[in-house]
């Protein structure tokens, strides 16, 4: 079952958000942080699909500080038009965002909150390992995760990369790797950026698939087995 809600962060700012419900009791709470082309389908499905797993499952319209209601295509124009809106929106105003839909995770039953992102998003989840203290992350090719590589992790994550990548160069998977050594760093070949998106060329079902049964197991370890 979904539904739309808002949300209002700690400066005031009201934003929606998708909700996805898991079926009975939810094992524990999920935020999917959107890639730079909206809340649209695809991130809609991947909620559902946390949701199916059994997780109370969050995706806030982080886009909503600067234009609502984006929904953009996968195309060069789409993606033009998500970095000039990613751009107008400090990522402490983004951040503030996040932790509200953490914060309503955590007054509708998950007593435990997980953090998982794309592109954009990727690079958010592992800022919201730093700053906001969820329970566990996970980033799929975290565009711009350089710029934060340096900060303090507050709770385990896992990072996926495709090594075919051309937004993300593998000097930076590296740098993940050297900074982080505790935690997983899965590299995928044959995967490109957004193999994850299940639209378009990028789209590697192999990869994906692989990638989604270790995120679950990450989230089942560190959300579920460890209450």
């Amino acid at each position: 079952m979904s539904q739309h809600t808002q949300l209002q962060a700690a400066d005031g700012h009201k934003f929606d958000a998708y909700i996805a419900q898991p079926t009975g009791e939810p094992k524990a709470g999920i935020v999917v942080l959107q890639e730079i082309f909206g809340v649209n389908a695809h991130i809609r499905s991947v909620a559902d699909g946390f949701a199916r797993a059994g997780y109370l499952t969050i995706a806030p319209a982080l886009f909503d500080r600067a234009q609502r209601d984006v929904e953009l295509a996968y195309d060069p124009e789409g993606g033009k038009q998500g970095m000039q809106i990613m751009q107008r929106i400090p990522v402490d105003q983004t951040l503030a965002d996040i932790a509200a839909a953490i914060q309503y995770l955590r007054e509708h039953g998950a007593r435990k909150v997980g953090v998982v992102g794309y592109c954009w998003g990727g690079m958010l989840a592992w800022v919201s390992n730093t700053r906001l203290h969820p329970n566990a992350t996970v980033s799929y090719y975290p565009g711009g995760i350089q710029n934060y590589i340096h900060e303090k992790s507050t709770c385990p994550a896992i990072f996926h990369f495709g090594l075919e990548d051309n937004h993300i160069p593998q000097s930076v998977v590296e740098q993940v790797r050297h900074e982080y050594p505790g935690f997983s760093v899965f590299t995928y070949p044959e995967a490109g950026h957004a193999f994850n998106r299940d639209i378009g060329a990028s789209y590697n079902p192999a990869a994906a698939k692989l990638a989604l049964q270790r995120t679950l197991a990450h989230f089942d370890e560190y959300l579920v087995s460890a209450r």
